[in-house]
């Protein structure tokens, strides 16, 4: 049997915590800022937990963590 690979995109998008969830970011932070406002902004810093009903999909994807 063949070693299962890694989905790179996934692998740069997502990271597992130590309880087994799996965090990301949002997307909208890298420019035209001014517009957003301070609430918005700092929300999007912040890192996101994946849905339970998500997290097989995304288990198949990442299968070495």
């Amino acid at each position: 049997m063949p070693k299962i690979k890694t989905n790179r995109a996934a692998a740069k998008r997502f990271k597992k915590t130590g309880s087994g969830k799996y965090v990301y970011s949002k997307s909208h932070r890298n420019h035209i800022l001014t517009k957003k406002t301070t609430k918005r902004k700092r929300t999007l810093r912040q890192g996101h937990i994946i849905s339970k009903s998500d997290r097989k999909e995304i288990k198949l994807l990442l299968p070495n963590g």
